[in-house]
């Protein structure tokens, strides 16, 4: 791959655009020979640039493909024109850059960097539903929904979870929940229904 630049030429852009625009892609052999026979200024100019590239890459006409083929806007050159009664007119004269970058035709197109796979998105963890059922704490005397509840979040589910628990776990639910009452009678009538004698 070679380039080649031919700054500040007498000529727009626009018009050099419209003729870079045609030979994009081309064969030089073909777009040399396009040129030749093309009657714009532009023509002659691009030609000798897409000469200098292939040149530049030692290739032959035959063997080149024209990769690139860009007009920039250069400076405007100012000047002035006389008019009537001694006054006078601007005028600007555009300049234009050109940029040319040839390839060989043989040259393999470089494979495009495959892209990373996305990232799966990591699942919630749930907190998996107990396996024992639970019984209606809330017909325990002194036990309610809320506290039924509460007893729930403590892992405390049914009448037996009710009767077994330890001293310990008694002082932190009084403390922990501000339990009415004396939670020791609340286990007493909770192993009423475990022995099966429901009031």
């Amino acid at each position: 791959m070679a380039t080649a630049t031919l700054k500040f030429i007498r000529l727009s852009s626009t018009k050099a655009r419209l003729i870079a625009r045609e030979v994009q892609g081309m064969n030089v052999e073909l777009a040399l020979a396009s040129l030749q026979f093309m009657p714009n200024k532009a023509a002659h100019i691009l030609s000798k640039v897409i000469a200098s590239a292939t040149a530049n890459a030692g290739l032959e006409a035959n063997e080149a493909v024209i990769k690139s083929c860009r007009v920039d806007r250069g400076p405007s050159l100012k000047r002035f024109k006389p008019r009537a009664r001694g006054s006078a007119s601007g005028i600007r004269k555009p300049t234009s850059h050109v940029f040319v970058e040839v390839d060989s035709a043989n040259s393999k197109a470089t494979p495009k960097p495959a892209k990373a796979a996305p990232k799966k998105a990591v699942a919630k963890t749930t907190k998996p539903a107990s396996d024992k059922k639970s019984d209606d704490l809330t017909k325990i005397a002194g036990i309610g929904k809320v506290y039924a509840g509460k007893l729930n979040d403590e892992g405390i589910f049914t009448y037996n979870d009710v009767v077994n628990m330890t001293q310990k776990q008694i002082d932190v639910m009084e403390e922990k929940y501000t339990f009415k009452g004396d939670f020791k009678d609340s286990i007493e009538d909770a192993k009423q229904f475990v022995n099966g004698k429901d009031k």
